[in-house]
């Protein structure tokens, strides 16, 4: 039954199949056409009694599963910030697929254990931080909030004497969140997790670009958790760091930065100026899979308080074989989990300092080209376009709806719809390596055929 794995058939049919879809790949819909999606009823079968063909497994994910992927590897997809996957690192995965390692301890993947101890030591290079501070590798930056909160919930309860892991939050002290109205869902969702209660937040105002007012900051401590943004969701937008991290140091508070996308910015000559002051922070959580393009899901915890993340995804059993060298486990809540270090490893050798310069500058340039030509052609652009977002909106709310409606449905380009300060806009990501000039200008085009679909409409055609 199982003997199909001795030869290399299969492998070359997997092979033969990708590569098709690569060669397709910017000659497709950018979202999967009326007939790919109707053709998904096709998987919608019993479960077998008796063992498939590996051919038929996986020629029937080929012939109905291509056509309805979203085309998110290629350079027209900006609905949300998702990245696409640079060659190197998507290369470098199909290898560690095959390897299939458990990152737990290095007695597991010696290779792995020093992979991750070496990227470690790049991210904290890369981003300025402290040399001594610890990574773990997780799924992505919703993971890692979870953990840096988790480390600041262990560290600020062990400093009025309290376990969090032996005693739990049943009679704890009280421990302040501080955070602004336009953090993102992902936190108030580690919050909630956590047990510290959105009800609890002590919320801080934004400006209308969505950074955190630094005046506005109430007084803090030591028991203060204080969560701050590089890189707002929807406007791009950078929390003034530097001042309000130094008041939090002398504080003693905790500071989190969610730098999703944003923290990549770090690593830019032009644009290191919007994290200027993230190193005095404590916690910080970045993926891989947006900026930096490497494949999904690929998310980084990173703490200078290294024993404090250790305690919080504290592991214990006999049977465990801990080292000298990095056991993986002991940075993140998975035991098991797989090598997503090999791809993050193989992008950052491939582009070094200087690639992932060009690649971050390359995303900013694209998105102020995008800004540009829609303003040109009449659109609304209602941010200031410091990284790689843009918010865009017609005259009325109705035709900003109805427009998006049109440039989805045209499928030339993909985009995704939000509320900004009351306002509905067109949400442009730009994250992809593969994104070009003739990409955003096609891009701009299918936004005026959109408008102008939604305005004969609207008036009957005439």
């Amino acid at each position: 039954m199982f003997t199909e794995l001795q030869g290399k058939t299969i492998f070359n049919q997997a092979k033969d199949y990708a590569f098709d879809y690569l060669d397709h790949l910017y000659e497709r819909n950018v979202y999967p056409s009326k007939q790919a999606l109707e053709n998904l009823k096709h998987f919608d079968q019993d479960l077998p009694d008796n063992p498939t063909s590996t051919e038929e497994v996986l020629t029937l994910l080929h012939q109905h599963g291509s056509p309805a992927t979203v085309t998110q590897a290629g350079g027209r997809y900006f609905g949300f910030v998702n990245g696409s996957s640079v060659p190197a690192g998507l290369a470098a995965k199909w290898l560690s697929d095959i390897w299939d390692q458990n990152t737990a301890m290095n007695v597991l993947s010696p290779l792995i254990s020093r992979l991750e101890t070496v990227v470690e030591s790049w991210l904290n290079d890369l981003f300025n931080l402290p040399s001594h501070t610890a990574a773990g590798f997780v799924s992505g930056t919703s993971a890692a909030t979870f953990c840096g909160l988790a480390a600041a919930r262990f560290r600020i309860y062990e400093r009025q004497d309290w376990d969090i892991n032996e005693k739990g939050m049943n009679g704890a002290p009280k421990i302040r969140v501080v955070t602004g109205r336009d953090v993102h869902s992902t936190v108030l969702k580690a919050i909630s997790l956590l047990g510290f209660g959105k009800e609890n937040i002590e919320w801080v105002e934004t400006d209308d670009q969505g950074r955190i007012i630094a005046n506005q900051v109430p007084e803090l401590d030591e028991n203060t958790l204080l969560i701050l943004q590089a890189g707002n969701v929807n406007s791009g937008s950078f929390d003034p760091f530097e001042e309000i991290c130094e008041r939090a140091k002398k504080a003693g508070s905790w500071v989190h930065i969610d730098g999703a996308f944003g923290l990549w910015t770090n690593a830019s000559k032009e644009l290191k100026h919007l994290t200027k002051g993230t190193e005095n922070a404590n916690s910080w959580a970045v993926d891989g899979h947006k900026t930096l393009n490497t494949p999904y899901d690929c998310g980084i915890v990173l703490c200078e308080d290294r024993d404090a993340l250790v305690s919080a995804l504290h592991m214990t059993g006999s049977y465990i074989i801990l080292s000298e060298s990095r056991d993986g486990m002991l940075y993140t809540p998975e035991m098991s989990r797989r090598a997503r270090v090999v791809e993050l490893w193989a992008v950052m050798k491939y582009l070094g300092r200087d690639g992932i310069d060009l690649l971050v500058n390359g995303l900013h340039e694209r998105a102020l080209q995008f800004a540009q030509e829609l303003k040109s052609q009449n659109f609304q652009v209602l941010n200031n376009v410091v990284f790689n977002q843009v918010l865009v909106a017609c005259d009325t709310d109705e035709l900003t709806v109805k427009t998006l409606e049109q440039i989805q449905e045209l499928r030339e380009c993909w985009c995704g719809g939000a509320i900004w300060r009351n306002q509905k806009v067109i949400r442009v990501s730009v994250c992809s390596w593969a994104t070009t000039k003739e990409d955003v200008s096609c891009s701009v085009r299918s936004f005026v055929k959109g408008r102008e679909i939604a305005i004969a409409k609207k008036t009957g055609g005439k």
